[in-house]
């Protein structure tokens, strides 16, 4: 289904104009202002890095105020029996003082009165900042004109990737996005489904590094990408420049990463004619909820494309590494190649979003100086559409779409769970959901980076019928030794000691056993489980054990017909007392010079006995 473009702000000036200012004093500025405190405070509570009193259903935070006095902040919430995560309800968090009356908390209230008692950090600043973006950013979206739209459950997918607004609900900073200005979050977060073309360039093969699928070749995608009259017209673009396409790597680039960084950092290349500016492709794209991977407007069986961004938002910088943008085919052809001869997958019936191709600039190829400011900003990655996959009579939904709810508080799952009934529908959604994630694991030996944001759930109605997966190019851990086929173990392109010194939790191969569940464990069952039985709680009178109890019932089943596993069952044992999860705020907060992560207590525990 085809639908209009929302009514973005249509120009700069406009975007910090009248209506700008009409939405900074606006109640949906408090609305989203809340959100931020919210998600801010009941993270770094759990994360324990503020002391908390908890009593009759409030936690009660103590903070400093600029003359010295005792300020407090009243924030009404629970803790869950998913993880213990803490939850605070839809309601302002309350400031209060002993000389003045009880107001909402801001943010700067938060900022300066309780981070700003927090021992001094480097980071802070830049943390601040992150908030304050997310909440200018998050309200440019909410106060867009959009034209009328059908029921969330009634859009397509692409269209869903824009609609989900109130995505990461873990995350304070959800929508940081720095280095975009406004009016460059108007023109390019997906919320605004403005159409971009792609800026093409050619570089020669010694100064680029490229790896595919063994399905396909690299010239045969790239003719396929761009078709035949782009790539005809880019052809004649290099012979006028007395090269040959065959002796170069066409490389697209998102618009603002050209702006911002390449035209600069590859100054010497152009001026050079090493690199040569080939211009706009003819296909339109438009963001999906990533920011970097785009979904082609225009051919939607085309492939995504995953392209450098060298913006900050959530918990890391969104450049891309030359070897995780190597290493997607690799990991594409094993996995693809695992479940092919793997009947059970096959009955499961599961899609892998195969990435097909990437391509990257080689850094090592620049002075050493100029290496370090390069590194990552110009490569991209070619994912397989989810359209070819989908069969008649099905649709498909970002997984955290599940927990979408409407401007007008209906949840986009409601008409499904009305006509299915809550119960069935959730226990049909877990068997099509943990099935694939914990084979993968407990055949495979492969743990794997599945958040809400990497699953894409298959539907016939709202039934739930099967399950995609994405991103693998940095996103499986796994010990080689304990693979179910260590034979078939691939052969990755390493990980560079300087990338290792900067985020030292991207890692692929390990030989600790807990790092490989949890890295399922914390994506999958931590991250996009529990908000799923968090939110099915509040909506539809399920109670969170109960909704853990089925997910046991779905890994016991499991166990019971695949024994022949019993061996790593022990070895990644999905019902210990604990998960190891990452400290995601913490690490904005205090940095990445070292693994920030903490044991929750797993909600599968109670329930290790099979009935």
């Amino acid at each position: 289904m085809q639908i209009s473009e929302a009514k973005a702000i249509s120009s700069p000036a406009e975007g910090t104009g009248p209506q700008w200012i009409a939405a900074l004093q606006s109640p949906r500025y408090g609305q989203v202002e809340q959100r931020v405190v919210r998600q801010l405070l009941q993270a770094l509570i759990y994360e324990g890095v503020l002391e908390c009193e908890y009593a009759r259903g409030e936690f009660v935070v103590t903070g400093r105020g600029a003359d010295g006095k005792t300020v407090r902040l009243r924030c009404p919430g629970e803790m869950k029996s998913s993880f213990g995560l803490v939850k605070l309800d839809g309601g302002p968090v309350l400031r209060t003082t002993r000389d003045e009356d009880a107001r909402p908390a801001t943010l700067a209230d938060v900022c300066t009165e309780i981070l700003g008692t927090l021992p001094p950090s480097e980071r802070l600043s830049a943390f601040m900042e992150e908030l304050e973006q997310t909440l200018l950013k998050d309200l440019q979206a909410h106060s867009q004109e959009r034209p009328p739209l059908p029921p969330p459950a009634q859009r397509g997918y692409d269209e869903l990737e824009g609609d989900i607004m109130d995505a990461h609900l873990y995350h304070p900073s959800y929508k940081s996005r720095i280095g975009f200005s406004l009016d460059d979050n108007r023109r390019y977060g997906p919320e605004f489904k403005q159409a971009l073309q792609l800026q093409w360039i050619a570089v020669p093969r010694r100064l680029g590094r490229v790896n595919h699928s063994a399905h396909t070749s690299y010239e045969a995608l790239i003719r396929q990408e761009l078709g035949e009259a782009d790539y005809g017209r880019f052809a004649a673009t290099l012979r006028q420049a007395g090269k040959s396409i065959d002796d170069h790597l066409l490389l697209p680039v998102h618009p603002w990463q050209w702006q911002q960084r390449i035209a600069a950092l590859f100054h010497a290349e152009l001026a050079s004619g090493e690199i040569v500016l080939l211009g706009h492709g003819q296909d339109s794209y438009r963001a999906q909820q990533s920011i970097r991977t785009l979904a082609n407007h225009s051919a939607a069986d085309k492939a995504y494309v995953k392209l450098s961004l060298s913006i900050t938002n959530t918990s890391t910088s969104r450049i891309l590494a030359a070897h995780t943008v190597m290493n997607g085919p690799i990991v594409t052809d094993w996995l693809h190649g695992l479940i092919a001869q793997d009947a059970y997958a096959r009955e499961l019936d599961f899609v892998i979003l195969g990435e097909v191709l990437g391509v990257s600039f080689d850094y090592d190829r620049l002075p050493e100086v100029r290496a370090g400011k390069a590194y990552g900003t110009l490569g991209a990655i070619w994912r397989q559409s989810l359209h070819p996959y989908l069969r008649a009579g099905e649709a498909a939904v970002p997984f955290n779409g599940l927990c979408h709810v409407d401007d007008d508080g209906r949840p986009l799952a409601d008409p499904w769970i009305a006509r299915h009934g809550g119960r069935a529908w959730t226990e049909r959604m877990l068997q099509v959901t943990v099935n694939p994630i914990i084979h993968m694991l407990l055949a495979h030996g492969i743990g794997m980076e599945s958040h809400a944001q990497n699953i894409v759930l298959i539907h016939r109605d709202g039934w739930p019928t099967r399950i995609a997966l994405k991103d693998f190019h940095d996103g499986v851990r796994y010990s080689p030794a304990h693979l179910g086929q260590p034979e078939r173990t691939p052969a990755l392109v390493p990980l560079p000691p300087s990338h290792a010194r900067i985020n030292r939790n991207s890692f692929i191969l390990t030989d600790d056993l807990d790092a490989v569940r949890d890295f399922s464990c914390d994506a999958f069952f931590f991250i996009c489980m529990a908000e799923t039985a968090i939110f099915l709680a509040r909506h539809y009178d399920l109670p969170e054990q109960e909704y853990w109890a089925m997910t046991a019932g779905v890994i016991h089943d499991y166990q019971r017909r695949h024994p022949q596993h019993a061996a790593r069952f022990r070895a990644f044992d999905l019902f210990a007392p604990t998960f190891q999860v990452e400290e995601l705020t913490k690490r904005r907060l205090l940095g990445d010079s070292e693994p920030r992560f903490r044991q929750v207590p797993n909600p599968l525990h109670p329930f290790r006995d099979a009935p």
